[in-house]
């Protein structure tokens, strides 16, 4: 282990340039790429992105149903001291104003709740990538999902019983959850050529974004229709339709895939031949874990998620009782920044990849380009939605230019676990979403703490946490993050000469 470690040090630099040398030269001329139409490797993006539609909608639809949990005596009263007038509030149909109970939750406990998932989420997250790796990563994805759905058809019950209650279903459906990506990103390992991993990969995850896109505004019409409990049978039902589709569709490498063409499966396993490392079964714990480009997407992704998970807990909240917003409104306004994310998730995607194929500038560069815009972006237009006053056009403009900026880091440090390990995606994936969901964790309790009046200054104290600690990812990530293959991710390679 000592000399292994020695060599690391020492070769650096060569190791890296040899990595990206060989990269680019495999993608220029060694390697003709199979049709993406059709092919599997593109079927596999839309079916993952179809399972993260799913995470997302079980993990946000509470926010939303939150509003119409809580006792309306309640929520008027709190409303009311507010600066921006409510909102006209159409009628809503008699029949759900019986259907389901409502309940006296203080700020307080609303935050416990809305970051209880992550507390359960945290658990699973390193050893979700272990497990991917040793058992692989379909069943492991299918089943996390599944529990989660099963927890989420039981969260009406929970909240009858008591805001604990609620707190722990909502920690066993993070428990589930904690997989997904981890898992998500060791399949990818085997599925994504290099040169079409930021293409792929947005793809896949653009179903996070659209989960929120939908879930949100359809959670606010369900509430409004029917009642707060629909929600989780909804979206608990679709959830199930994609265990069926992804039980029959998805495999863990195109090598156990009965359908994919023998052109597709030559161009992945040949992109990939010298990215992987032939040590089966061994993990160089002591190399990762001392590893500084991972710390600095530790660093970023950290701060990333503190400003997201803020927006995706509590914005519903915010436009409630700041801007106003009726029940029926605040799901489509509060899907609206998701949108512009989704969108720009996509294509920066595309010209992440047009550079680095076509014009071939070096992966370290797109990636802190793309990083350094997907942070900053958003804590700009984030501090100026808190001076926006009651200028409802304004304020929810600046929320959308925030979300949809962010949409561009997807092709940055969130995908650069693949760049510097493809061999350990899911392990590296599992250590920094590890650390990234503690602003999920005490991000809401936080804003909720200093929000207890629901005024515009309270929430402009939110809002400047947020972009600080920003601004800080960005700076570290783009001082020390890296975009080529480390020396212990293909050690194995390497050391025997190849």
């Amino acid at each position: 282990m000592e000399r292994y470690g020695s060599d690391t040090e020492r070769d650096d630099t060569p190791l890296l340039q040899r990595a990206e040398e060989e990269r680019v030269q495999r993608g220029k001329t060694k390697i003709s790429p199979a049709p993406a139409c059709g092919s599997s490797r593109y079927g596999l993006a839309l079916l993952s992105c179809f399972g993260f539609f799913v995470v997302y909608s079980l993990r946000v639809n509470l926010s939303v149903a939150m509003v119409d949990m809580l006792n309306n005596t309640q929520s008027d009263t709190n409303h009311s001291s507010s600066v921006c007038p409510a909102h006209a509030n159409p009628p809503r149909p008699k029949h759900n104003h019986t259907a389901a109970s409502v309940y006296n939750w203080d700020s307080e406990t609303q935050g416990w709740i809305l970051g209880s998932f992550f507390y359960g989420y945290i658990l699973t997250q390193i050893l979700g990538g272990y497990l991917a790796g040793r058992w692989g990563p379909k069943w492991l994805m299918g089943l996390g999902i599944l529990g989660t759905i099963f927890f989420t058809l039981l969260t009406p019950v929970a909240a009858d019983l008591g805001a604990k209650y609620l707190i722990a279903v909502r920690v066993m459906e993070g428990i589930g959850e904690g997989v997904t990506f981890p898992a998500m990103y060791t399949m990818w390992a085997s599925w994504a050529p290099p040169l079409e991993r930021s293409r792929l990969l947005t793809i896949s995850y653009i179903g996070a974004q659209l989960g929120t896109v939908v879930s949100l505004p359809l959670s606010g019409q369900i509430c409004f229709y029917l009642d707060w409990t629909y929600v989780f049978y909804v979206f608990g039902a679709i959830g199930l339709v994609w265990f069926v589709l992804w039980t029959f569709l998805a495999f863990d490498s195109p090598n156990t895939h009965p359908r994919i063409s023998e052109q597709e499966r030559l161009y992945i396993t040949n992109s990939l031949k010298n990215e992987l490392s032939t040590s089966a079964g061994y993990i160089p714990w002591r190399a990762i874990l001392t590893s500084g480009p991972l710390w600095a997407i530790v660093v970023a992704h950290f701060s990333y998620n503190w400003t997201f998970y803020t927006l995706l807990t509590l914005l519903p909240t915010y436009m409630k009782e700041v801007l106003g917003f009726s029940i029926q409104q605040n799901g489509m306004l509060s899907a609206l920044p998701y949108i512009g994310s989704a969108v720009l998730a996509v294509l920066s995607g595309q010209l992440a990849d047009h550079l680095r194929e076509t014009c071939l500038v070096r992966t370290v560069t797109v990636r802190k380009v793309f990083s350094i815009v997907g942070m900053l972006g958003p804590a700009v237009f984030l501090v100026a939605v808190g001076y926006t006053g009651c200028d409802y056009t304004l304020a929810v403009t600046f929320l959308t230019l925030s979300s949809a900026l962010g949409g561009v880091s997807a092709s940055g440090f969130n995908i650069n676990h693949l760049d510097i390990a493809p061999s350990y995606a899911g392990i590296l994936l599992g250590i920094t979403n590890t650390f990234a969901t503690i602003p999920g964790m005490v991000g809401p309790v936080i804003a909720r703490t200093l929000t207890q009046q629901n005024t515009i200054e309270e929430w402009q104290t939110v809002f400047y946490i947020a972009a600080g600690i920003n601004l800080f990812g960005a700076t570290v990530y783009t001082l020390f993050g890296r975009g080529d293959v480390q020396p212990w991710a293909v050690h194995t390679s390497y050391n025997h000469g190849d």
